[in-house]
């Protein structure tokens, strides 16, 4: 498991790195097409480096606005509260805020930028039907993202998306409703500046969305791994993920730029779906019950 550990962390540093370059490189070409490549790379990386620092400090409070989380406090749900503060205490970190959000599909979401800031949303769907061995084994799952600051990463992460979108779409722009009038008489270069900029708006954001993915699956795994390390009883996580699967009951609101947050995938729990699982948030529930089960044997 701990392999596991440093491989993902490996893993996900290095495809945010990617991230890096295809920002850059669309900076450079779109100031190229403009005719200065290095104002593009400055104003890439100035763009990218606020919108990080927004998410980074505002990104929590975003997640939970969206996903129409309401805050509770202990009197409100005690049992559920006495959980996770078993919980920290057993793993060391500070009890986080607890929302609730009033939705029949079972889920639950942790957010923060470190377990000083964290907090966990849990939906009333999921308090409903799940017995204690099995919250907890969700709880406990949630709070291992905390631990590892997977939030922190998977908010980076986003950020980087957005700008990735947000560069494409200028030199979509760019390439087909204007240009360069410096390079008027150098048609070769515009030619290869032109395809360029096609090829890089076009890809771009599949790319994005890939490495994201990648970095969402990794860290669902981790996760689990995590989660079962701190409750030692893997069959409550695997009881809930199979109850999950079970309902498969999609969130009333869900929203693509916090699906990554969940549990379980918000749009489809059970996606079963070969192509659709290449482009799911989470990998197979199966796989992650399959895992859980073999770490209880």
């Amino acid at each position: 498991m701990y392999s596991q550990i440093t491989a993902n962390k490996r893993k996900t540093w290095f495809l945010i790195f990617l991230f890096t370059l295809i920002i850059l490189a669309l900076g450079w070409t779109f100031g190229a097409w403009m005719g200065n490549e290095t104002s593009g790379i400055v104003l890439a990386a100035i763009i990218a480096t606020l919108m990080t620092l927004i998410g980074y400090y505002r990104g929590d409070k975003v997640a939970l606005a969206v996903s129409g989380a309401k805050e509770v406090h202990k009197q409100d749900a005690p049992e559920l509260y006495r959980l996770i503060e078993n919980l920290c205490i057993a793993d060391g970190l500070p009890t986080p805020k607890v929302y609730l959000i009033d939705d029949p599909s079972p889920n639950a979401f942790a957010t923060g930028r470190d377990p000083e800031h964290a907090s966990v949303a849990v939906t009333t769907g999921l308090l409903h039907i799940m017995e204690k061995a099995e919250l907890e084994g969700v709880l406990a799952h949630e709070l291992s993202h905390v631990k590892n600051y997977d939030v922190r990463v998977m908010t980076l992460v986003v950020v980087l998306v957005g700008v990735v979108l947000l560069f494409s779409d200028w030199m979509t722009r760019a390439v087909f409703y204007g240009g360069n009038r410096k390079n008027s008489d150098r048609e070769s270069s515009a030619g290869v500046l032109f395809l360029i900029g096609l090829v890089l708006a076009l890809l771009s954001p599949l790319f994005a969305q890939l490495i994201k993915l990648a970095v969402s699956r990794s860290r669902e795994y981790l996760a689990d791994a995590s989660g079962v390390l701190l409750t030692r009883y893997p069959d409550g996580l695997a009881r809930a993920l199979e109850k999950i699967a079970k309902m498969d009951q999609p969130l009333k609101r869900p929203n693509h730029a916090t699906a990554h947050l969940y549990l379980a995938n918000p749009f489809d729990p059970h996606v079963t779906k070969k192509f659709e699982q290449l482009f799911s948030t989470h990998p197979p529930i199966e796989e992650r019950i399959r895992k859980l089960k073999e770490a209880g044997s």
